[in-house]
C-alpha cells in the first residue's frame, strides 16, 4: 500500500512546516489529486489517519480534490481532459496523446492554529 508512505511524505511537510511557521496544530489539510496519481483515495484517507497520529495533524479533516488527467493530442494539437490514460482524444479520435498533467499530487493548503 503506497498510501501509507504518501501520507508519512505529507506528515514530513507538515512537522517541517509547523517548524518553521510555528503553528501548533492543522485543522484541515487539502491535497490535489491527478487523475492519473494512481492514489487510493480510501487507503490514502485511512492512512493518513494512522499516520497523523502524534502529530500537528492528528485530528485534522482531510480534503482531496480530483483534478484532470490531459494529454496533448498530436493529431489535433490540443490539450484535452481524459478520463483514462488510454482514452482516445475526445475531439477528434486521435490516439496519439501526451499526458500533459493529472499525474501530480499536491498539498494545496492548510488551515493551522
Amino acid at each position: 500500500m503506497h498510501e501509507m508512505s504518501l501520507a508519512e511524505g505529507i506528515r514530513g511537510i507538515v512537522e517541517d512546516q509547523a517548524r518553521r511557521h510555528g503553528f501548533a496544530r492543522v485543522t484541515r489539510l487539502r491535497l490535489e489529486i491527478g487523475r492519473f496519481a494512481g492514489v487510493e483515495k480510501p487507503a490514502l484517507a485511512f492512512a493518513f489517519d494512522v499516520v497523523m497520529r502524534g502529530s500537528p495533524a492528528e485530528g485534522a479533516a482531510l480534503e482531496m480534490i480530483d483534478l484532470p488527467g490531459q494529454a496533448l493530442c498530436y493529431d489535433c494539437a490540443e490539450v484535452v481532459e481524459l478520463a483514462d490514460r488510454l482514452d482516445p482524444c475526445p475531439r477528434c479520435g486521435g490516439g496519439k496523446l501526451l499526458p500533459q498533467g493529472g499525474d501530480e499530487m499536491r498539498i494545496k493548503d492548510m488551515e493551522v492554529l
